[in-house]
């Protein structure tokens, strides 16, 4: 059946008769997409869409980008494997190559890299195991906020409570220590202040042996919380946390799935602080838009047997390409610093914005990993931060951008932060079109626009 002559409300139909209900970003975004190329999407009417969800980040060079599709078309015309498990081929080396020069030259020389099932939460599942077998501890320390995907042990980090709440026998001995939030700090004081009392806080409860805590076999962060609401790690506290835990020789996992490859104005989103982990997960922009991921790791924790982790499609050899491609163009290019100047430009437009409104609580994030965080400023209030997050706002202004041809998507406490992914090769007159986009999605949201209620019908 050709579904090519379909339009939005029809095929959406399809998919809602057939698919489960677990289904999530149709329910906020009603199209289904035909065609895409660099920034843009177009869909089933022929309506045109900036993407700045790009696949929650997974599209480094945007839709369709030459570079990637030529060697996709170069491994399939020369008749190459495309599925090897973890048998090596030239295009795994090659991979393996573009990946390590890549990397801080420091943490490459001693480097190990194992291949995953071709999902980030199968990394960081993987980097577990890892480390505790390295330690033969148990205990993992986690952070409020966080995210770091969907299976059972990485749902047992996860911050949000709600996804949790329905399912038993998660992930035993983990604990969520508090995570610097400029906006929200958990400590009420904010600034640097509160990063230092985060850090010293960590350091206490290692070494309190009354904390209720066993030696951790490992702890794990984000540099940069991306389902958390785009919420950065100062650096100087990321450091202090790579001090602590390497002066006690527990191994340091930080997830870069979503901010890995140039996303936060560096290559690696640890770089900014000038660090480096023990263990480091990659998913989402290596694979070149195709699924692939991997753990990167310090020869010292290499105690595995083999087949200590495994998974049948470790060995996708078309997303080896793509990765590879992908890469290297980001690298030639010098995509990083042109996140960062984008970033900055559109992070300028953003906060003009949100002058101009109280609805606005603060507008954040690093590179082209920006949140723009709603409040309602008039509501009762007694968390964390100055006013209560308002997620109903934020999904009227996630519609009325929708309406204006920008897709974007919400996510932080109450989701109500809208975050922007757009794919690194964003031009300054794609930002500017944007960032206007969204200023006229937030007036008409203030001016009227449906609740969430509304919305999500």
């Amino acid at each position: 059946m050709s579904y090519l002559e379909y339009g939005n409300e029809r095929i959406l139909a399809r998919q809602t008769e057939r698919e489960s209900s677990a289904r999530t970003y149709p329910r906020h975004l009603p199209f289904a997409i035909r065609e895409a190329r660099g920034v843009t999407v177009t869909d089933m009417d022929g309506n045109e869409y900036y993407d700045c969800l790009a696949g929650a980040g997974t599209l480094a060079l945007g839709h369709n980008h030459p570079r990637v599709a030529e060697a996709m078309e170069r491994v399939l015309a020369a008749d190459r494997p495309l599925h090897t498990l973890d048998i090596t081929t030239p295009a795994k080396e090659r991979f393996v190559d573009s990946l390590f020069d890549s990397l801080p030259s420091e943490f490459a020389r001693s480097a190990k890299v194992q291949f995953c099932s071709p999902a980030g939460t199968d990394a960081v599942e993987a980097a577990l195991k890892l480390v505790k077998t390295a330690t033969g501890n148990r205990s993992v320390l986690g952070f409020r906020g966080a995210y770091h995907g969907m299976t059972n042990g990485t749902l047992s980090l996860m911050g949000n409570t709600d996804a949790k709440e329905p399912i038993a026998g998660l992930m035993a001995d983990v604990h969520h220590l508090p995570y610097p939030y400029e906006y929200r700090c958990p400590f009420g004081v904010g600034g640097q202040e509160g990063h230092r009392i985060a850090s010293r806080y960590l350091e206490n409860l290692l070494d309190d042996g009354e904390s209720g805590i066993t030696d951790p076999a490992g702890v794990i962060l984000e540099p940069v919380q991306g389902e958390g609401g785009a919420v950065p790690a100062p650096d100087a506290w990321l450091r202090e946390v790579r001090r602590i835990t390497r002066e006690r020789e527990i191994p340091l996992i930080l997830d870069e799935i979503q901010t890995g490859l140039g996303r936060t104005g560096e290559t690696y989103a640890f770089e900014h602080a000038d660090v480096s982990p023990d263990v480091l997960t990659l998913s989402k922009a290596i694979g070149g838009g195709l699924p692939l991921a991997v753990v990167v790791y310090d020869e010292s924790l290499d105690v595995w047997e083999p087949g200590a982790h495994a998974g049948t499609f470790r060995g996708n050899q078309l997303a080896m390409a793509a990765g590879e491609a992908t890469i290297d163009y980001v690298l030639e290019h010098d995509l990083a610093d042109h996140a960062a100047a984008m970033g900055n430009r559109l992070r300028d437009r953003l906060e003009s914005t949100a002058e101009r409104t109280d609805r606005i609580g603060d507008v954040r994030g690093r590179g082209l990993m920006l949140g723009v965080e709603f409040v309602d400023p008039d509501a009762d209030w007694r968390g964390a931060g100055p006013h209560a997050p308002d997620g109903d706002f934020a999904a009227a202004v996630r519609a009325a951008c929708f309406d204006r041809g920008l897709v974007i998507e919400l996510g932080g406490r109450e989701g109500a932060t809208a975050r922007f992914l757009p794919p690194l090769i964003v031009s300054a007159t794609q930002v500017d079109e944007i960032a206007t986009i969204f200023d006229e999605a937030v007036t008409a949201a203030l001016n009227g626009r449906p609740d969430a209620s509304e919305v999500a019908a």
